[in-house]
């Protein structure tokens, strides 16, 4: 198993973490010299907090662990195309690149409804879409079918 897959199955255990809250299974890690440096999975329901996506959890949480804002040289996993606002954070963190599983087709910025960095910022991660694809949609498919019943 090669380096986006290891890390995309972190990213997947967390995101089987949110779903047993209830919450929308996305799990994050940012990972740094091959080693993860920050995790997290949507929280926003059980704390009734906007911005408590799995993103900006493993981003804060790396900052956190560098003691620094600047993830140069970090990479940022997560199970499912990040919104504007976590592609936001990933532009002023300075993540190098973005490795996702599922494509979000209602509120993908990297690609599904408007790729975010495109955009003349001054900085631009890399992007890696569809990696560990099916195992990451099965995941929210199940989730909003047992919402729906």
């Amino acid at each position: 198993m090669g380096y986006f897959e290891t890390m995309m199955g972190r990213t997947i255990e967390l995101a089987k973490t949110a779903y047993e809250l209830g919450e929308v299974p996305v799990g994050a890690v940012v990972v740094k010299n091959g080693e993860i440096i920050g995790e997290g999975y949507n929280r926003r329901e059980t704390c009734q907090n906007a911005v408590l996506h799995a993103e900006i959890e493993a981003i804060s949480g790396a900052c956190g662990a560098i003691g620094s804002w600047r993830l140069d040289g970090c990479d940022l996993f997560v199970t499912l195309e990040p919104c504007p606002m976590c592609a936001g954070a990933a532009v002023n963190a300075r993540i190098s690149r973005v490795i996702f599983g599922a494509f979000d087709y209602k509120a993908g910025c990297c690609d599904s409804l408007i790729n975010l960095f495109n955009l003349p910022f001054e900085h631009t991660p890399e992007v890696f879409a569809g990696i560990c694809e099916d195992e990451c949609a099965a995941l929210l498919t199940g989730f909003f079918r047992e919402r729906r019943q």
